[in-house]
């Protein structure tokens, strides 16, 4: 039977994405309802933007009360709310200064524009030779540029030409990022846990060794925390897990509460101080209604202990899905409540996404071969046992088809 508000989404939109078909209206808490009724568990929280959970109800309060006060006037003026959120944001990740953007990508551009003037202006590096490196197999967004860092063929392909000084070197390899730095690297980009890449968790001591080497060329090291930061993995950042400081960090998705698009770059002084007025900026960015979600996001999850609950819940959950005796089921991975579950090759993850969605689950593949687990942080134990229940009948019903 054909959707009336599908068909019409499919007739005027773009044909970027491909959605399971259902029709979401409402959401609370780890739930969301369709528009018939049904109550679906959200193992995606829209790629962690919703790690608090669906309408926070403080979150909601604290943007609703500033709508009604004053939403958006640009950076061309100072504002009562800014100031109080990026001082919590330093405060909390331990950096000196932030830039706040609105998505993730724009974010991730600050973080480039940032390394290559202070290639420029700080290291010494020849103009217009700076050089960036980041990983195979990364996703850090969907411009231009950054899509130039990109091994995925298809998001690459018919979007050329790139941008020049763009480097990729394997993911787990500090060896190889020491042979691909040369005097004009100005930064090393990484994801502490690759998301889209397929809930990859590089080898113990990796990320040590990439600060290690960063420092010892003088190359910046910058984490992508869009996905990984704000209390996803069990630390309020992932970088945290090898007991590392990177010379910046990059976090969205979450920080916006699951409310609207906020973002951060931030770094040390020395780095940021590198811009100057007109250098770059955002008319939305910083807005009074994105700072005073953001804060509040940030005060949530401290003040609720989202933190210690991912850890304590991903625990719970890799074991759970480990439990799951299917000759389907390659691999589990992954850290706190960021987890993949890889299905053998031959089989799509698509087709399980879907089977999923029959039992009112909701999750996404990525790169075929994985699905997704990234649920709201405030998931209990009785909702986790849920999903394996359903994906355990799943997975029965998948091999009697095979």
């Amino acid at each position: 039977m054909k959707n009336s508000t599908i068909e019409r989404e499919l007739l005027y939109g773009a044909d970027n994405y491909e959605p399971l078909p259902v029709v979401l209206v409402r959401g609370e808490g780890v739930y969301v309802w369709d528009e018939e009724g049904k109550r679906y568990l959200d193992m995606m929280s829209a790629y962690s933007a919703v790690s608090h959970e669906h309408c926070h109800p403080r979150l909601v309060k604290a943007l609703q009360e500033q709508a009604a006060k004053l939403a958006v006037v640009s950076r061309a003026f100072f504002t009562d709310k800014l100031g109080a959120f990026l001082k919590r944001a330093c405060e909390l990740t331990g950096f000196e200064k932030a830039l706040p953007m609105n998505s993730g990508a724009e974010a991730v551009e600050t973080a480039l524009k940032a390394a290559r003037k202070w290639a420029y202006t700080v290291k010494g590096v020849e103009s217009d030779k700076a050089e960036i490196i980041a990983c195979h197999g990364n996703f850090h967004g969907r411009t231009i540029a950054i899509v130039g860092l990109s091994t995925i063929p298809q998001y690459k392909a018919g979007f050329g030409p790139f941008p020049a000084g763009l480097k990729v070197v394997p993911y787990g390899d500090a060896e190889a990022l020491e042979k691909a730095i040369t005097p004009n690297t100005a930064a090393f980009l990484i994801e502490p846990i690759k998301g889209e890449g397929g809930i990859i968790v590089p080898p113990a001591g990796y990320l040590k060794a990439c600060a290690e080497i960063c420092k010892k060329h003088n190359v910046l090291m910058i984490c992508d925390e869009i996905q990984t930061g704000l209390g996803r993995t069990g630390k309020l950042l992932a970088f945290q897990h090898e007991g590392i400081k990177p010379d910046a960090v990059v976090l969205g998705k979450a920080l916006g509460g699951g409310l609207l698009p906020v973002s951060l770059f931030l770094t040390r002084k020395e780095i940021m101080d590198v811009f100057t007025p007109g250098d770059h900026g955002s008319t939305f960015g910083g807005n009074p209604l994105a700072a005073v979600v953001g804060d509040m996001a940030l005060q949530v999850l401290v003040e609720d202990k989202l933190i210690e609950r991912a850890a304590t819940m991903g625990e719970y959950f890799q074991k759970q899905l480990r439990s799951i005796r299917s000759p389907l089921i390659k691999e589990v991975r992954g850290r706190g409540l960021l987890i993949g579950l890889e299905v053998v090759d031959g089989y799509h993850a698509h087709d399980i996404c879907l089977k999923l969605l029959e039992h009112g689950i909701l999750t996404k593949e990525t790169h075929r071969t994985v699905i997704r687990f990234a649920p709201p942080l405030i998931i209990t134990e009785e909702q986790i046992d849920t999903v394996i229940k359903a994906l355990t009948q799943v997975f029965t019903e998948v091999k009697a088809e095979v």
